[in-house]
């Protein structure tokens, strides 16, 4: 039963919570040398607790609307598949984000109010990506919301909740660390875009088609190396933070295989590769805005 519900925890996508936590805290140590343990651990643990109930959300509400039907290439949904029952995944859903909320409660009394709308506009946006009456990633706009939460609310956020205020530098990496995020989903959108064609699901890969939306992937992935040159370039940060582009080959080797295939296993290793790839380059980010 572990087994299953780490399936619907989907532990492949992860890594899109713990990388803008650890750059955006990175960022308030290097400009203001303030970093509390406790906050740091608040702050991951809610931005895993809301990645895990986005994809829990996901699981009921596709199902219910049929989007996960058998010939998805994609790993079994646990509701859809028949794994658990509907009202339990909707249960874990309430849970999770109810989880969520206690660690934002505690950031909320630590830091300040504003991450209380941060904190519940995230928890929305990861129900309505595909629940409530006009889901927005039935309708094209999943890519732009993740990269506007797991990336500017992600990254900004864990740094206002060390050092309390807003710094173009946390903005600025939001940028990489978004794009990234926003990969990942682009990936599982390739992969699923001729079931999710026939459901009338229209995601952006559904409007783009699949070169188009292949072009876009290997924007967004070297796109977030260039721009994380930019608070180096303009602002205090070390030059050091470019340590990132170590990563540039996993890159590389990611672009070509979403460029030349189809089948669903080979994607699904994508996917999880353009995870694991910003996590290592949040990770190398990261240590190199330190140095700062």
């Amino acid at each position: 039963m572990v087994k299953i519900w780490l399936m619907a925890a989907r532990v492949r996508t992860l890594p899109a919570a713990v990388a803008p936590v650890l750059v955006g805290t990175a960022v308030a140590q290097a400009l203001d040398d303030r970093f509390s343990v406790l906050i740091f651990l608040a702050a991951l643990l809610g931005a895993l607790f809301i990645q895990v109930g986005t994809n829990l959300s996901n699981d009921y509400s596709d199902a219910r609307r049929g989007a996960d039907t058998e010939d998805r290439l994609g790993p079994v949904r646990v509701t859809a598949g028949g794994l658990v029952p509907p009202k339990q995944v909707l249960i874990a859903t309430y849970i999770t984000f109810g989880l969520a909320v206690l660690c934002g409660l505690y950031l909320v009394a630590e830091a300040g109010y504003e991450l209380l709308v941060v904190g519940v506009l995230s928890i929305a946006a990861g129900v309505l990506y595909t629940g409530g009456p006009r889901p927005y990633g039935y309708e094209g706009l999943g890519e732009v919301f993740v990269f506007l939460f797991f990336g500017v609310a992600a990254v900004a956020g864990s740094t206002f909740t060390q050092i309390e205020r807003w710094p173009w530098e946390a903005l600025a990496y939001a940028v990489p660390v978004g794009l990234l995020a926003s990969a990942i989903l682009v990936v599982n959108n390739v992969r699923d875009m001729d079931t999710d064609r026939r459901v009338g699901k229209k995601t952006l890969a559904v409007r783009l088609g699949r070169e188009k939306t292949r072009k876009m992937y290997a924007a967004m992935i070297y796109g977030a190396f260039v721009t994380a040159l930019i608070p180096a370039l303009f602002g205090p940060i070390s030059w050091a933070s470019a340590i990132c582009f170590l990563a540039i080959p996993l890159a590389a080797k990611l672009v070509r295989t979403v460029n030349s295939h189809t089948d669903g296993p080979t994607l699904n290793g994508a996917l999880a590769g353009t995870g694991q790839l910003q996590l290592v380059f949040c990770v190398l980010l990261s240590g190199g805005i330190l140095l700062t």
